[in-house]
């Protein structure tokens, strides 16, 4: 029996010498830039640092590097062929790695078919890694078996996601594993398996310095790792839940939920979990291994998620579109649409600041907009009693949504002739990067009327600030994004959340100056 078979990891053991850690990339041209990020990164609660010693300009000083280190380390030199960037002769990079042996480093990362050309020496311990950027093959109990072959403290596969399902097979992988495995996938699509892999047996996972720096595709930084996604606490009793979509790197639901989690003391996690249009049934199945407690359901998914419930809330047929799905006490799935009460909520404290008596009812509004989130406010304005009018830049959709709702509609070259008390913007016209954009005009508004911007980021977008100049009443975005979530909160958690300390949260998530709150 091998060193790495006597030192396998049950995913039940809590121990400290077991729980699984970040190990953090420097990839750097200097030497005397390694040696500062990895003290800069010890004093940040870094335990464990991996030197890419490929990325220097200058052979490699192992003596500069190693002496007086601040934390373990992964010594790694990683070839051109293997998407790295040594420049130098092969028999240098392995006197190297040897040499790295020799002088006492806590692991040292080695390729398949020099394995056997580095001997075990001292008390370093040998990562046999496999790297696939293109694909995750459906070989990976072979690569895995073959791997194991070399005298490994720890064999290490890293392939390309194409696919949701993907990432799921490689942690099956690494729960599976009688010699520790660091299994996981890259790119975006399977970036829930960096955070997920230590909760089934692997004893690390790679981070990156800082978000600006990525060393290979879809890793995340160590202070995303440690702090929003808390990986060194997630074990197999953790509860998982996340946001499906496509886009999916944009969403600050991940910062709302986590936050909530964190302030509440639960052991749960949520992910972002890229999921390509067209894919939602067959990735939930694949998804069900990893047992998911609930979704954040976004676009292109809102329609079709529809049919993966059991049981759809009565508003959720009305509408067309879920933007929930969650388990009940039963564990049974259920579909729920929580934008309605958040747009609807938020637009009548604002009517009814200056006024407790207004309501919606008899109001003439004009939404701009047709699409998920602009049918479910639609619906909820024709329900409150609203003459609701409806434009859009397509005009066929705005046509097919009114008749949807029994509403009004009109051109979007004619919005502007259109009186209005409230006007609702769901269309992402504004949104960053395009701060400098209005989907309606100023001249067009009017003092006292009501305008709401369904836009969250940046919170004053440019239609509200020149509203504010024309003397209108404005809501922002934020309002109903962090009351959609509460929502979705309290039916993933059973628990209400904090609506200043979601609404603090969120703003600075999207300020440029603002850090990360956990």
């Amino acid at each position: 029996m091998n060193q790495g078979q006597q030192h396998s990891i049950s995913s039940d053991d809590t121990s400290e010498a077991s729980r699984p850690k970040i190990c953090v990339s420097i990839g750097r041209t200097r030497h005397r830039m390694v040696i500062a990020e990895h003290r800069a990164l010890a004093e940040r609660g870094a335990e464990l640092v991996e030197l890419r010693l490929d990325w220097l300009t200058r052979p490699p000083d192992l003596t500069r590097l190693l002496t007086d280190r601040p934390t373990p380390v992964v010594v790694t030199c990683r070839r051109l062929k293997d998407k790295g960037k040594w420049r130098y002769d092969e028999n240098q990079r392995l006197t190297l790695l040897r040499a790295a042996i020799v002088a006492g480093a806590e692991y040292v990362d080695l390729e398949e078919d020099i394995a056997q050309k580095i001997p075990r020496h001292g008390s370093t311990k040998r990562i046999i890694s496999y790297h696939n950027f293109d694909e995750t093959p459906d070989y990976l109990e072979e690569i895995h078996a073959q791997l194991s072959e070399y005298d490994p403290d720890i064999v290490k596969i890293v392939t390309m996601a194409n696919s949701p399902a993907d990432g799921v097979r490689m942690l099956k992988l690494v729960s599976e594993s009688r010699v520790p495995t660091a299994g996981f996938c890259m790119g975006e699509l399977g970036a829930y398996s960096r955070i997920l892999c230590g909760r089934y047996g692997a004893p690390f996972s790679y981070g990156t310095f800082s978000s600006e720096r990525e060393l290979a595709p879809g890793q995340l930084s160590f202070d995303q790792m440690r702090q929003l996604y808390r990986f060194e606490s997630i074990t197999r009793n953790t509860k998982l839940f996340g946001v499906l979509g496509d886009p999916i790197a944009h969403s600050l639901s991940p910062l709302l939920h986590n936050f909530g989690f964190h302030h509440d003391g639960l052991d749960c996690v949520y992910l972002p979990l890229r999921v390509p249009k067209g894919t939602l049934p067959e990735t939930l199945k694949e998804f069900s291994w990893l047992d998911f407690q609930g979704y954040s359901v976004t676009i292109p998914h809102k329609e079709a998620a529809i049919a993966c419930a059991e049981f759809p809330e009565e508003i959720v047929a009305d509408i067309g579109a879920a933007n929930t799905l969650y388990r009940d006490e039963h564990n049974a799935w259920r579909a729920d649409n929580t934008d309605l009460g958040a747009a609807l909520t938020s637009i009548r404290m604002r009517l009814t600041e200056d006024d407790p008596s207004a309501s919606l009812e008899g109001k003439q509004v004009l939404m701009l907009g047709a699409g998920g989130a602009a049918r479910a406010i639609g619906l909820g304005l024709v329900r409150a009693g609203a003459a609701l009018t409806v434009t859009n830049r397509t005009h066929s959709r705005a046509i097919s949504l009114a008749k949807d709702l029994g509403c009004q509609q009109t051109n979007w070259e004619n919005r502007g002739s259109v009186y209005a008390d409230v006007l609702v913007n769901c269309t992402s016209v504004g949104m960053h990067p395009g701060v400098d954009e209005s989907p309606f005009p100023q001249h067009w508004l009017r003092e006292g009327m009501l305008v709401f911007d369904t836009v969250y980021n940046p919170e004053q977008t440019l239609l509200l600030k020149q509203a504010k100049e024309r003397s209108c009443r404005t809501v922002t975005g934020i309002e109903m994004f962090i009351r959609q979530a509460a929502a979705q909160y309290l039916a993933f958690t059973g628990q209400p959340a904090d609506l200043e300390l979601l609404r603090d949260t969120l703003r600075r998530g999207i300020s440029p100056v603002g850090g990360m709150p956990l």
